[in-house]
């Protein structure tokens, strides 16, 4: 127990130290946050080996980190996936030259990671992907296309689902890959949002040499393990920090209803505590999923009542916020010390609904893998892919 106090009082010290940004962090603060954490022996790689770059400590420290840094100003948005999702998968399926070569990197945020799934003729079917893996000697050749690959345009590595064998069924013969993101062969165009930002990205790969060794677990398990990157992707979006009860959606609709002085409305302050409630429930589902990862579990199907009930959150919030911000919500002066803020919020609530399995996929999941209910027909079972009329197949 002294052992976690002193932790705690660590993970106090570090953050009192950094600078505080002037409104939301850079790239580059975020950056060097994530650098001077894991010089520190906190941030991402506490419960990680030491030999990997990792603190080397416990999930239970990990708890303690994430608590105490929800008392300061969020650095990581970027690193949500990075960190959230192809960390644990390096350190779970990675061999331990893989976990050598690209684990320290990682961890210190000097590498940027994405991931790779979705493609135009597979969103929520992600198992009709055609990106195709081939092996040529010492190296895989891979030629297709991925679409909606957050921060690509800023990342130096990926993990990528491509098919290596398409005789198999659908859900086989796919497997995962580490790409370099800046290599001869991958093209990133990104994406141009109404609002100026590119958060999101199309990927072609044309010819795309990779080490053989850059073969993620065993070969024609990338469904087993794209399912697992899902239900971290999840724990992610539906935990947030994981650490206690927290309510950010909350915390920004009082914000503005007490600049526009909303807040004196009744009905405002119980749309207000409708949210509240909301994600206080959250909070706790995050709790009973982040305390499953400390005993050493993968996440399981339960992540997506979390990553479902934040959407149903931001789609509420988005409602509230636009009828308290008023025309502000569509156009807004210089001077607004809210202008601009109430677009990004609504644009943002859109992709919670979408990232990480669309909501009609998460209730299929939760009625299938938790509730057991019956699972829908599937046309496909016992076909091998190449002789399905999916994506630009004919």
């Amino acid at each position: 127990m002294d052992d976690l106090n002193d932790f705690r009082q660590r993970c106090i010290d570090f953050m009192e130290s950094q600078p505080a940004p002037a409104g939301a962090p850079t790239f580059e603060e975020s950056c060097a946050f994530h650098a001077a954490a894991s010089a520190a022996g906190v941030g991402a790689g506490v419960p990680y080996p030491a030999e990997f770059g990792g603190a080397g400590l416990t999930n239970a420290h990990d708890k303690i980190w994430r608590e105490v840094k929800e008392n300061y100003p969020m650095m990581e948005s970027e690193f949500v996936i990075s960190h959230g999702m192809c960390l644990p998968m390096m350190n779970d399926h990675g061999t331990d030259e893989q976990k050598r070569q690209f684990m320290p990197d990682l961890i210190s945020g000097k590498t940027l990671w994405c991931q790779m799934f979705s493609e135009p003729g597979a969103g929520s079917d992600v198992a009709s992907l055609q990106t195709k893996a081939e092996l040529d000697g010492d190296e895989w050749i891979i030629n297709g296309q991925k679409v909606w690959t957050t921060l690509a345009h800023k990342s130096q590595f990926g993990l990528c689902v491509a098919r290596n064998d398409a005789d198999q069924v659908k859900h086989a013969g796919l497997s995962m890959f580490i790409l370099d993101m800046q290599a001869p062969g991958v093209e990133i165009r990104p994406i141009n949002q109404i609002n100026g930002e590119s958060h999101f990205n199309e990927v072609f790969f044309t010819d795309l040499a990779i080490p053989k060794n850059w073969l993620l677990g065993e070969l024609n398990t990338g469904w087993k393990l794209a399912t697992a990157m899902l239900m971290y992707e999840r724990v992610a979006i539906g935990a947030g920090g994981g650490g206690g009860i927290n309510r950010p959606m909350y915390d920004q609709l009082h914000n503005y209803a007490t600049a526009s002085g909303a807040i004196n409305n009744p009905v405002v302050r119980d749309q207000m505590m409708q949210v509240y409630s909301m994600e206080t429930t959250k909070a706790l589902i995050a709790m009973r999923t982040r305390a499953e990862m400390k005993a050493g579990n993968t996440p399981g199907p339960g992540g997506s009542l979390g990553k479902l009930y934040g959407s149903v959150i931001a789609w509420r919030m988005r409602e509230i916020a636009l009828q308290i911000a008023g025309m502000s919500s569509v156009a807004w002066v210089d001077d607004d010390p809210h202008g601009g803020s109430a677009q990004s919020l609504t644009l943002r609530s859109f992709a919670s609904g979408i990232a990480g399995g669309t909501d009609e996929i998460q209730r299929n999941i939760i009625g299938d893998r938790v509730l057991g209910l019956p699972r829908e027909p599937a046309v496909d079972k016992g076909v091998a892919f190449r002789d399905l009329k999916v994506g630009t197949q004919t």
